[in-house]
């Protein structure tokens, strides 16, 4: 079962302004805020959870070391 990631109102309005400035300099296209909000939520739905599901696993990574480091002190 997959879950879906949630942002705030307010980041959501300033990452749809960051997709609106994006396609205006880079496509010198002008895109309106429902097609960048509806861009976001493809990005948010498909390709988020890819990148949160790989901090979970650096993070698994980093504290399995961590214990490893700590077991090493025993006496």
């Amino acid at each position: 079962m997959s879950k879906s990631l949630t942002i705030s109102k307010e980041k959501k309005k300033v990452l749809i302004e960051e997709i609106q400035t994006y396609f205006l300099n880079e496509r010198d296209e002008e895109i309106g805020e429902l097609a960048a909000g509806l861009l976001l939520d493809f990005f948010i739905d498909k390709i988020a959870v890819e990148f949160y599901n790989l901090g979970v696993e650096d993070s698994y990574r980093y504290m399995s070391d961590r214990l490893e480091d700590l077991f090493a002190i025993q006496k």
